[in-house]
């Protein structure tokens, strides 16, 4: 299932690479257009302005004596002058029939004479009109550049809630990356800062390109603002020049304007920009736009109707309009950019320039990761479909042979080593085939002749849950279906437990109940204990012949797991950035939130119920007491994992060993450390909050002779690891505990202390996708120093977003005097189950999906037994079969 995020960047590199091509030339010809007036008068001296001199500019009744003294006839529309000495003013001829707008020519502001048209201007022009309608029709392109002005403000918005950093407050984590860094971390980076650098711009150019592009969000947006319609307004332009066409031609003297003139500067202190609109007909005023020396921008234009007596019709002014007229003639502005003057232009020339960036840095990135993501499939599908290589039968006894690798896996670590083991038999020439035990009946599991069998233990001696059907069937099978079978069992648990490997080890005794040998004695492996995984290996070679080098970078990458071949691969540098007690003063352990960042060119990727596994460290005093104790020197170099490294920090990621006798040097000391073992932890927060949210309960180490200790990887995350400093972490599928597919289900949560973490992320995930039909069944000690998940679960039960919620303080039930008939002296999450027995059938009857995280013992048992007395064991195996009961346990 993809995430919300993953949603966004699918949505911002789909728009990338259809619509990047056309905005690049929308942002090249916007670019181009913003300084079409400098490039012109550079093209063209002499003509938008002239040398100054010292005589006075003509006024507008002038410029016209001496536009008709030079033989011209043709009605006059508009006359624009500024006040900027030297610069040129420019006369509007009336348009001809058929035209949309009259002919434009420039006059010498000192002689009135005809200047030179401007060489070039149809160029710009013809870029304005790709920039705006793409060459198109007008009515058909305004269309199509709106659609591409939202493309470009998803594309905006989308990159910015991608690239969120994990300090937001952090300006150099927004505005800079390491320009040093080469590939594909140099390209994200450019393209992510400088995309950061230009997204106010762009937002603000889509928008005000979106209101201009289409109707139905212009004529809302003029109604919002006090604006009159456009369409009543283009009417009555439309009857005003058809009615001047067809009234007689109304030829303005020079000495009949000379009184609007005169009014005009008398009521236009100050103007820097006006523009004289010549009556087409006699009971038509002199229209005036014009501003003046404090005009906020280019569009803020007074509106001035003047008789031609020079008695005032109207005289409205920008600064007196409401607000939202206002606001409404700052949007052109706004998309050139000289709404904040010359800086602003060169900000939006800028921005628009940067556009075919995106577009090239963008495809670099897609095309690497697509290419990437190929290579990682095609070998997936050569490990996990094909047979594999046949060794050639003039070699022996391997030709043809089949081996199915089997594996029963909770947390999804059975299966990576599965893989890897895969990797290895096809290596030898050998066909090897990848089978999951949750699809396995006896009819399929009977004709295989050759097995390897990588089975996880689930709690004391227990199956996975994906197991547990092919567990049923065993048991109940008899005589010998399997006496044609060779088998070799990995077993893999947890120490802690006092059955461990119980049930890949009882798997085994089962296999030779019903007739099959085993090739070798099963072999037990707690974690990545590397030791257990060697030998392992070395069965392969001497009963398979599989060659004994390490595996290829190609089956690394479709292993997805590091273990001895590969042990530092996939672990990545995360930051400890908070650490907040959450249960101060509570009868429990402490109970801590950490929270750890990521660089943001790693973009980590990870769905609901996934875990982090933490490379912990020693607790700083307490390597220097190893060290002090074994007299030996902590800042000693030595080579460590084939890097140079301190005695005292390779002691610190290591097992302390127990010396019978001096260390012949550091070295030697080196040579002979084992790297402490990841622990693993339910992520409590989804890729979309750009960090790694943990809940780790400080535990407590018992020392004979000595006070007790905090755990390692707890002590390590809540108290020894200084904030800000970097942990090495690595993803880990979670496939018994992921999202169950097949499309929208109720769901129930049950959980209780650090449990809250997987199930929080699981409610999150749901949430985001708008999926509200949760019901949470939560456990802790007090209500009063344990409620931390009820305090966050509340806030989206009031939203809507969680249909139940229900709570277990087992400790607060000791002293309650209104305890349900039946109710035991503490309450816990399966008695609160209990207790709702029937609205859980309900929930199942609908479908609903159970997903169970926390401590195995007393929690997780207590639930399965409650589940199997609500629904008998027939019942809860359907659950299991059906994937509907999914758990993350510890």
């Amino acid at each position: 299932m993809w995430s919300f995020k993953n949603i966004w960047f699918q949505i911002h590199w789909l728009i990338g690479i259809t619509a990047g091509t056309v905005l690049i030339v929308i942002g090249l010809t916007g670019a181009t257009y913003s300084f079409q007036d400098e490039v012109l008068d550079w093209a063209n001296p002499g003509t938008a302005s002239v040398p100054l001199q010292q005589s006075p500019a003509l006024t507008p009744p002038q410029l016209l004596a001496a536009v008709r003294a030079a033989g011209e006839q043709r009605r006059i529309e508009r006359i624009t002058l500024y006040a900027e000495p030297g610069r040129s003013a420019q006369l509007a001829f009336a348009p001809e029939k058929g035209e949309r707008r009259g002919q434009s020519v420039y006059l010498h502001p000192y002689t009135g004479a005809q200047l030179p048209a401007q060489s070039g201007r149809e160029f710009f022009e013809w870029n304005e009109r790709l920039h705006r309608w793409l060459l198109l029709p007008r009515d058909d392109g305004k269309p199509i550049t709106g659609s591409l002005s939202l493309c470009l403000l998803l594309l905006s918005l989308s990159g910015l809630y991608l690239r969120w950093p994990a300090k937001p407050l952090s300006w150099r984590s927004w505005l800079t990356f390491n320009v040093r860094r080469k590939g594909r971390p140099f390209l994200w980076g450019l393209h992510s800062v400088a995309g950061t650098w230009v997204l106010v711009v762009y937002v603000m150019l889509t928008l005000t390109g979106m209101y201009w592009a289409f109707d139905a969000v212009r004529a809302p947006v003029d109604r919002w603002m006090g604006a009159p319609s456009r369409a009543a307004a283009r009417a009555e332009q439309s009857a005003a020049q058809e009615a001047a066409r067809k009234a007689p031609p109304l030829q303005i003297e020079p000495a009949t304007l000379e009184p609007a003139w005169q009014g005009f500067t008398q009521l236009a202190s100050g103007w820097q920009f006006a523009q004289m609109r010549l009556p087409q007909r006699a009971d038509q005023p002199v229209q005036f736009s014009w501003w003046g020396a404090n005009a906020p921008h280019d569009r803020a234009r007074n509106q001035l109707s003047l008789s031609l007596d020079g008695s005032v019709q109207r005289d409205d002014r920008f600064a007196d309009l409401p607000a939202g007229r206002r606001a409404l003639a700052a949007i052109y502005p706004l998309h050139t950019g000289t709404y904040f003057g010359m800086t602003g232009r060169i900000i939006v020339t800028v921005a628009a320039l940067m556009m075919p960036l995106f577009a090239i840095t963008g495809w670099l990135l897609y095309l690497e990761r697509r290419r990437s993501s190929r290579a990682a499939a095609k070998a997936q599908r050569a490990l996990l479909e094909d047979d594999g290589p046949q060794a050639d039968p003039a070699t022996g006894a391997h030709a043809g042979a089949a081996i199915a690798v089997v594996y029963a896996s909770q947390a999804g670590h059975a299966q990576q080593l599965a893989v890897r083991t895969v990797a290895r038999l096809r290596s030898a020439g050998l066909a090897a085939q990848l089978l999951p035990a949750a699809s396995l009946d006896m009819a399929q599991l009977q004709p295989q002749r050759q097995l390897l069998w990588v089975a996880s233990t689930f709690g004391e001696g227990q199956p996975p849950d994906s197991a547990r059907r092919l567990a049923r069937l065993l048991q109940q099978a008899e005589g010998t279906p399997f006496a044609h079978q060779r088998f070799g069992m990995l077993a893999l648990g947890d120490r802690q437990y006092s059955q461990f490997c119980g049930f890949g080890l009882a798997l085994a005794a089962q296999l030779e109940r019903l007739g099959a040998q085993p090739v070798f004695a099963p072999i037990t492996m707690d974690a990545e204990d590397d030791a257990a995984w060697q030998a392992w290996l070395q069965a392969l070679v001497q009963h398979w012949g599989v060659n004994a080098a390490p595996a290829t970078a190609a089956d690394n990458a479709a292993a997805s797991v590091a273990d001895s071949d590969a042990p530092d691969a996939l672990f990545l540098p995360a930051q400890l950035l908070s650490r907040h007690h959450l249960n101060p003063s509570s009868s429990g352990q402490p109970l801590y939130q950490v929270e750890l960042g990521f660089a943001p060119e790693h973009a980590l990727q990870w769905q609901a119920g996934g875990l982090v596994e933490v490379k912990a460290q020693h607790a700083p005093a307490q390597v220097d007491a190893w060290l002090q104790a074994h007299q030996l020197d902590g800042n000693a170099a030595v080579q460590w994992r084939g890097s140079a490294s301190t005695l005292r920090d390779a002691l610190s990621a290591c097992e302390l060993p127990t010396l019978s006798a001096p260390a012949a040097s550091a070295q030697a000391l080196a040579d002979q450390l084992h790297p402490l073992a990841p622990r693993s932890y339910s992520l409590a927060s989804l890729p979309a909050d750009g960090r790694i949210r943990l809940y780790v309960r400080q535990t407590l180490r018992e020392q004979p002779g000595a006070a007790p200790q905090l755990g390692l990887a707890s002590g390590w995350l809540t108290a020894h690891a200084a904030l800000g400093s970097h942990i090495a972490v690595r993803l880990v599928d979670n496939p018994g505990f992921a999202p169950l597919a097949g499309g929208a289900r109720p769901a129930i949560f049950m959980g209780n202390g650090s449990g809250y973490a997987g199930l929080r992320g699981h409610l999150r995930q749901r949430i985001a996708n708008g999926q509200f039909d949760n019901w949470l069944v939560f456990g802790e000690r007090r209500r009063a120093h344990d409620s931390y998940a009820e305090d966050e679960v509340c806030v989206w039960q009031a939203q809507g977003q969680i249909a139940r919620a229900d709570y277990a303080y087992s400790r607060d039930a000791r002293d309650a005097r209104d305890q349900a008939p039946g109710q035991g002296p503490h309450c816990y999450v399966q008695d609160a189950l209990r207790a709702a027995a029937e609205p859980l059938q309900a929930w199942l009857a609908r479908g609903a999906v159970i997903y169970v995280c926390g401590s195995y013992e007393g929690m997780a048992t207590g639930v399965d037994q409650a589940l199997t007395e609500l629904l008998g064991e027939a019942g809860l195996n359907a659950l299991i079969d059906e994937g509907r009961y999914r758990r993350d346990v510890y």
